[in-house]
């Protein structure tokens, strides 16, 4: 399966940072794929991942971070 890479979170180091890849021959609800710097990996559809995003940019994590 051929994934199109579109975004680093940190590439401040060399030491395998979580990637966002779009994958867009996979089934709808796995369209989305996330790696983690262990080799893991999340998929999940565009979907969610505006959810996601959405959640973000409303502050939902924000309470995680302080």
């Amino acid at each position: 399966m051929a994934l199109r890479h579109i975004a680093t979170f940190c590439g401040d180091c060399d030491c395998g940072c979580p990637e966002l890849y779009l994958a867009e021959e996979a089934p709808p609800e796995r369209r989305v794929v996330i790696t983690d710097d262990f080799g893991q990996k999340i998929e999940m559809s565009l979907e969610q991942l505006k959810v996601l995003v959405g959640d973000i940019k409303a502050g939902v994590l924000e309470s995680v971070l302080t």
